[in-house]
């Protein structure tokens, strides 16, 4: 008799072979989450307080009383961007939260129960993706006031259709698959239907748009803030940072870059951990015994 392999060592043998077979995204991932720990620990690790202006270290170059030199107000730069990552971040994880629940909710019951309903669903979800995601951001940023509310419900409704479509395809396969057609004959009401049946099997597509739409509600938080519409001042935000600086950009060019490089690294960083998620929970992508 054939011992049956436990589920869980199955599972961390799988993370192996996607870790061996994929270098880019491992190393990615250690990148982000030491970035990850420094916007966790800005407020106990920051040298200085990131909004304490000081005349005398304008401009300062880096190494001369600090790791990355100071501001145009004499500001650290290291502090502010480890704060301005924490923004970023929160911003974007919260936002994109909203986002996968509203759009989860929304593609799944217009996918399961169609007709009347799946037409007016989809159909705002047409108008809203039709919208062009920083002048719709926008829009919605102006209706309320600056702040870190209403960027995470522009970026969430800027992102909600994308969840609302791949959700809403995932349900259209599964709600024909056998053992979904025999809940549905018991009995089944919709509700348990789509709670047990649908739901979990959908959460592979969901798990990987969540990585990918991460990537851009931080790049759209940081457009918004750099047309002063994100993070109020002095709030650090690396969006603001690049706006502040850029005037400055010849004679102190530490003010931009490493607010952008941050920034870079961040998304180009959760860019590839993606792509290592895909590649490890899809089946279509894995290779036996790679």
């Amino acid at each position: 008799m054939i011992a049956e392999v436990p589920r869980r060592s199955r599972t961390l043998s799988a993370v192996r072979r996607a870790i061996r077979r994929n270098r880019a995204g491992s190393a990615a991932g250690l990148v982000l989450l030491v970035l990850v720990l420094g916007a966790a620990l800005a407020p106990w690790i920051a040298p200085e307080d990131p909004v304490t202006m000081s005349p005398l270290d304008r401009l300062r170059p880096p190494g001369d009383g600090g790791l990355l030199g100071g501001d145009l107000f004499g500001r650290d730069v290291l502090s502010r961007v480890l704060h301005g990552a924490r923004i970023s971040l929160i911003t974007g994880a919260s936002s994109v939260t909203v986002s996968a629940i509203v759009g989860t909710a929304l593609g799944v019951v217009a996918g399961y129960l169609g007709g009347w309903v799946e037409y007016v669903v989809m159909r705002v979800m047409d108008v809203l993706f039709a919208f062009p995601s920083v002048l719709l951001a926008i829009l919605i940023v102006a209706v309320f006031e600056p702040g870190f509310t209403s960027i995470v419900i522009a970026i969430a409704i800027v992102y909600t259709p994308i969840f609302a479509r791949v959700v809403r395809g995932s349900t259209l396969t599964l709600k024909h698959i056998e053992y979904v057609q025999a809940a549905v004959a018991s009995g089944a009401p919709a509700s348990r239907v789509i709670r047990h049946h649908l739901l979990p099997n959908i959460t592979a597509p969901i798990l990987v748009q969540l990585t990918l739409s991460l990537s851009g509600a931080i790049i759209l938080e940081a457009a918004l803030s750099f047309l002063g519409l994100g993070a109020v001042p002095p709030t650090p935000s690396l969006g603001s940072m690049l706006s502040e600086n850029r005037v400055y950009m010849e004679l102190a060019p530490w003010t931009v870059l490493y607010p952008g490089l941050t920034l870079a690294v961040l998304v180009f960083g959760i860019n590839l951990v993606g792509d290592a998620i895909r590649d490890l929970i899809d089946p279509r992508l894995r290779t036996e015994g790679s």
